[in-house]
């Protein structure tokens, strides 16, 4: 369903109306297309204070995004501030004057991404002042507006941390603002053709006949990836027709079948399976009061202990290629809970749990990283069925004013399904416009 209040505030008698009542004003967020693939302008290199552990690593890294590295810029399309130096809190200071001058000049849709320092177990004093960056970069991300997103890298290595500003600085993480993300070590070994980063690799995406798992195998085949799409089979038709305009292979399956991951291992060899896209996901929405078991059973099994049964089976016989990947989709609804939805919100909030337990066993015995998306209000047929007002304030209820569209949680997907992004692992990176309720 279109949002016709984002398309009213487009226009010119909508920018007067929505300021004069003191109306949200959403810009129009800029994704990616095959004509306009990337962000162009200047991108803003900045350190807070003079000693960074990461020059000229972070330089080169820089220089190789598509935008044009500088120092000084009237106008930046986005800016990086390099605070991982950043060791006490008289150092805060030096944050406040390097983005104080600049934040207000960045362009519409521009970036504003921080670069900080793994948090010290054993120094307080930096750990005090590293974690001060995350609360700064969220409530940033809160004032840009005109559509800009605000992010924390933590970062160990510049290289390593390549395909993270990548996306970051690009049209594909259009949808996600106010996020830290961990990136660890090593650098990924490459090169990477970063327009075909899955070229000759095969991707499963589980709930792939429509809605947002379909988003997410399309980008993935975009990005070079030989695609499964997997589906209950009564959505057999739908699945083939996906299948067959992405060039996949269509596997109608029920995952909540006791033998399903032995099934998918069969179907996948003898290449075996280098992403693994955990999407199928139902709801049974009613208050716990109400809520009978042949409503909370159903969502548990397929949202959690499918994901469960069917990743220990294909990680345990080695369907899983090393160097791999595993993605699952948790929600917003498993981080802040949402009434009418104990089963929804337990089902997705033991994914963030399976994902932060699993990942360092799954990196060190089978090489394959394990990470999460977490979506917010996304626009979909589903979202489409919710009464008008619950639906507005769900849209509205974001940083960015607006309802997410299922490819920017594809393109998040992507970017974690990439060999690139290797030392991305135990992260579960909100899709939502930065929410205003629990991110």
């Amino acid at each position: 369903m279109a949002d016709r209040y984002l398309n009213f505030t487009g226009t010119a008698p909508g920018r007067f109306l929505t300021r004069r009542l003191g109306l949200p004003q959403p810009s129009t967020l800029r994704r990616w297309t095959p004509e306009s693939p990337f962000l162009e302008g200047e991108l803003l290199h900045l350190t807070a204070g003079d000693a960074s552990p990461h020059e000229p690593e972070l330089a080169s890294t820089l220089a190789r995004t598509p935008l044009k590295l500088v120092s000084e810029s009237t106008h930046p399309t986005a800016v990086i501030l390099d605070a991982t130096g950043i060791s006490n809190t008289s150092d805060l200071t030096l944050v406040h004057a390097a983005l104080h001058p600049v934040v207000r000049s960045v362009a519409e849709n521009g970036r504003v991404v921080v670069l900080g320092a793994p948090i010290s177990p054993s120094d307080h004093h930096q750990a005090a002042a590293q974690q001060a960056l995350e609360g700064f970069v969220r409530s940033l991300g809160k004032e840009l507006g005109k559509g800009r997103t605000a992010a924390l890298v933590r970062m160990r290595s510049a290289a390593a941390a390549e395909s993270t500003l990548r996306f970051l600085l690009s049209p594909r993480s259009a949808y996600v603002s106010g996020q830290v993300i961990e990136v660890g070590e090593p650098a990924p070994q490459g090169p990477f053709d970063w327009a075909r980063p899955l070229a000759g690799r095969t991707a499963l995406v589980t709930g792939a006949a429509r809605g947002i798992g379909e988003a997410v195998a399309e980008v993935l085949a975009r990005d070079g990836a030989h695609v499964v799409v997997l589906d209950v089979p009564s959505a057999q038709a739908e699945l083939a027709r996906v299948a067959e305009r992405l060039g996949g292979t269509a596997l109608p399956l029920d995952i909540t079948a006791d033998d399903a991951g032995e099934r998918m291992a069969s179907a996948l060899a003898p290449g075996g399976l280098d992403v693994l896209v955990h999407n199928a996901g139902i709801t049974r929405d009613r208050r716990l009061a109400n809520m009978p078991a042949d409503r909370w059973n159903p969502v548990l099994d397929v949202n959690l202990t499918s994901v469960l049964r069917t990743t220990d089976a294909l990680l345990t016989s080695g369907t899983l290629n090393r160097g791999g990947s595993v993605v699952a989709t948790a929600s917003i609804a498993g981080i802040a809970g949402n009434a009418g939805q104990t089963n929804y919100a337990a089902s997705k909030a033991g994914i963030i749990g399976l994902v932060r337990a699993l990942a360092p066993g799954a990196l060190a015995e089978y090489g394959v990283t394990v990470n999460a998306v977490a979506p917010g209000f996304i626009e979909t047929k589903m979202t489409a069925a919710v009464p008008l007002f619950i639906r507005e304030a769900g849209r509205r209820m974001n940083s960015l004013g607006q309802g997410g569209l299922p490819v920017d949680v594809a393109e998040t997907t992507a970017w974690l399904s990439s060999p690139a992004s290797a030392a991305v692992n135990a992260q579960t990176v909100r899709v939502c416009g930065q929410s205003l309720l629990g991110a």
